[in-house]
């Protein structure tokens, strides 16, 4: 079974928010949330850096660790997802998380807390595959229709690469290979806890 997984070639990544609009329109996001943002590392300075940032859905994830309900689960594909009837908007899975990840949806003028939400590799939720009651909490199941998630097929530099993690990473080992440099997968080790992704003989997981 493949073991699903982000990477972001920061050689590559333009900073156009392109990964950003096509999630926020294949899921119908509401306003205050993204999940996705792209950040620039040493803005302004000799080897300033942008990389797309969402939920890399870990091997050991953090969230699911300290979530007191355990609404987190990991489906077959090492996708982790959360079940929006069982969360009860506590937020220690976004302090736990490294990457920034679960968000607090706000509405209102005070802000009131809801459930917690965060990118699920466009794979839906614990409803039925593309029902409208999955749509509504989760968004577009695009897995179970056999396509990759929206913002990396919408990344028009291909920086951002998702999907089976072996292809992913000889992908990325590829290019460092060829160009020479920008090995650095930013975040790889720390979600998978495995070798960078571009580096020679890089172990796959």
């Amino acid at each position: 079974m493949a073991r699903m997984k982000f990477v972001c070639d920061s050689e590559r990544c333009i900073e156009c928010n392109g990964c950003v609009t096509a999630c926020k329109n294949e899921h119908e996001i509401p306003w205050g949330v993204n999940r996705r943002r792209v950040v620039t590392l040493n803005d302004g300075v000799p080897g300033e850096r942008s990389v797309s940032v969402a939920c890399m859905h870990c091997s050991d994830a953090p969230c699911m660790a300290v979530c007191p309900v355990q609404c987190f689960y990991r489906t077959d594909e090492g996708v982790v997802l959360h079940n929006k009837d069982t969360c009860i908007g506590c937020g220690y899975c976004s302090y736990a998380c490294p990457f920034g990840a679960p968000q607090f949806p706000a509405s209102g003028q005070f802000g009131v807390r809801g459930k917690m939400d965060k990118c699920t590799f466009c794979a839906g939720g614990p409803e039925e595959n593309g029902s409208e009651a999955e749509f509504e909490k989760y968004g577009r199941n695009r897995l179970s229709e056999g396509k990759l998630p929206a913002c990396a097929e919408m990344c028009s530099t291909k920086a951002l690469l998702a999907g089976d993690g072996d292809m992913v990473a000889d992908i990325f080992r590829t290019r460092v290979v060829k160009r020479g440099k920008g090995a650095e997968a930013w975040g790889w080790g720390t979600a998978y806890g495995s070798r960078q992704a571009g580096q020679p003989n890089g172990g796959k997981s």
